[in-house]
């Protein structure tokens, strides 16, 4: 590329993304830019890996030397474009360790959590369980376990119960953040899918939510889903983004949303975030509200202990991830080490183990992991910091706390 100006290292970004997106199911998340790209990159057989990878060479080249880019926007695409020439280069086969895998996908490098927390964790757990009369006679993986599946929402419930939710978290984004006149998601169930729930970008403020039902659904996920996916998680992020950066500000690189990027990163954590953000700390007296009239279960200082005391427990799904793709562990194995330290069915801990197996997912768990550690310690209790990583391009080395 010889010295292009900005809208063309666009369109270069776009078709690249697109081209990947033909290799690889759900590579590209949502897009909904120029459709003359979109009908371009259909056109014939899917662009040889291996030519990607020169192309996403060169275009990382040409932003470093862009003087038509300003530099936080130069910053942002470069750090997409790392991601994009890491994923050309193992489509084309060359060996590409995880560790370094996720660092360049994503801006972060992941590391080991010892077992000497969780077990520390499952001290705490044991004691709350304890104090509160709900211990047993068996282990603590089965009375935690236990504890936990006896929130399931019954199935005739769980539209009634979300809606309610959604409802009330739009109110709360709105009044905090300003939504987009027009936004609007709409909710379904589905099966057979490796993930709890995904938010569809569909363009023009609109979103699809699904909600997984292959396994019961908790009243104590829930509320963490309901505002990680719309309100004032992805879909929230989505269309204020549309609105500000991509039809005012003409920032057309926004219009796609790309697997394998550090953009995933900062959407995952600071969807993470949401449910403390709209609730002002507060989430289990706000979902306890939701949940008594419909006849669930849900005791608010209950549930917030025990989340309190197992918190670190989130990251033995990246532990298992590190042993199945840098150890050399088997599938099983993975769902052993998650039922041991995660403190959760069998079931739940093969569900975690699809996610962490299937090709298009293998490095994301790090976004959920680092991503809301990094959003948090950049937010630190400040909704306005939130709403900069609702509107801003911004890339994981800039989270660092005020």
């Amino acid at each position: 590329m010889t010295n292009p100006d900005a809208d063309e290292l666009i369109d270069e970004y776009l078709e690249l993304g697109l081209a990947l997106g033909r290799h690889v199911d759900g590579f590209v998340d949502a897009y909904y830019g120029p459709p003359e790209l979109a009908r371009k990159a259909g056109l014939g057989s899917p662009v040889d890996p291996g030519a990607l990878t020169s192309r996403a060479r060169s275009l990382l080249g040409a932003i470093a030397d862009s003087e038509s880019l300003v530099e936080g926007r130069r910053r942002w695409l470069a750090a997409q474009v790392k991601g994009l020439h890491t994923s050309a280069r193992k489509l084309a086969g060359e060996s590409v360790g995880y560790l370094d895998e996720i660092e360049w996908c994503y801006g972060v490098r992941p590391e080991w959590v010892a077992e000497d927390a969780f077990a520390a964790a499952h001290e705490r757990i044991a004691g709350v369980l304890g104090r509160r009369g709900l211990s047993s006679n068996g282990s603590l993986s089965d009375t935690y376990s236990g504890w936990r599946e006896s929130h399931v929402i019954p199935p005739g419930l769980v539209m009634t119960a979300l809606e309610s939710l959604a409802e009330d978290f739009r109110s709360k984004t709105k009044a905090l953040f300003g939504l987009p006149d027009g936004e609007h998601v709409d909710f379904e169930t589905v099966t057979d899918k490796p993930w709890s729930g995904f938010n569809y970008y569909l363009g023009d403020l609109h979103s699809r939510v699904v909600l997984n039902v292959d396994l019961p659904v908790l009243s104590l996920s829930l509320g963490h889903l309901v505002a990680h996916e719309s309100y004032p998680g992805h879909h929230t992020e989505h269309s204020r983004k549309e609105v500000g950066l991509v039809r005012r500000r003409k920032q057309a690189e926004e219009s796609i949303f790309l697997v394998g990027t550090p953009q995933c990163l900062i959407a995952e954590g600071l969807a993470d975030l949401a449910l403390e953000v709209v609730t002002a700390g507060r989430p289990e007296a706000v979902l306890e509200e939701h949940f008594r009239p419909l006849g669930l279960r849900y005791e608010a200082e209950e549930v917030a202990e025990l989340a309190a005391a197992g918190e670190v427990l989130g990251s033995v799904r990246g532990n298992a991830a590190l042993g199945i793709h840098d150890l050399g562990w088997s599938a099983d194995q993975a769902v052993d080490y998650v039922w041991q330290w995660g403190l959760t069915s069998r079931a739940r801990a093969g569900k975690s183990v699809e996610f962490l197996t299937d090709p298009t997912w293998r490095a994301y768990p790090f976004c959920y992991i680092d991503g809301v550690r990094l959003c948090r310690a950049f937010v630190s209790g400040d909704p306005r910091r939130f709403e900069r990583l609702l509107d801003e391009q911004l890339v994981p080395e800039q989270l660092v706390a005020p």
